[in-house]
C-alpha cells in the first residue's frame, strides 16, 4: 500500500468461486463478489471506498493489523488449498 496526497493504492486479487468472481483487498479484508471480473473489480472499488469512508467518519484505524508477510502466507495456503481441491 502506499499513500500519497489524497490518494491510496492498495493490493487486491480476483479469483473464481463457483460461478461468481471473488475480489478481495489484501490490505483492508475487504471481499465483494461480481458475476464477472469487470463487476468484481468494480465492487471492490466501491467496497474499499466505502470502507474507507466509513474508517475516516468514525476515526477508525483503516490497515488491517496483519504483517503483511503473515497475510500473504495465509493467502498463498488458500489458494493452495482451493486448486488441490
Amino acid at each position: 500500500m502506499t499513500k500519497q496526497r489524497n490518494h491510496f493504492e492498495f493490493t487486491g486479487a480476483i479469483f473464481r468461486e463457483g460461478k461468481r468472481f471473488v475480489s478481495l483487498c489484501l490490505d483492508l479484508d475487504v471481499a465483494p463478489q461480481g458475476r464477472t471480473v469487470r463487476e468484481a473489480k468494480k465492487m471492490l472499488a466501491e467496497a474499499v471506498a466505502l470502507y474507507l469512508e466509513t474508517c475516516f467518519e468514525n476515526n477508525l484505524p483503516y490497515v488491517r493489523p496483519v504483517p503483511r508477510e503473515e497475510d500473504l502466507n495465509k493467502c498463498v495456503k488458500f489458494f493452495l488449498t482451493r486448486s488441490e481441491t
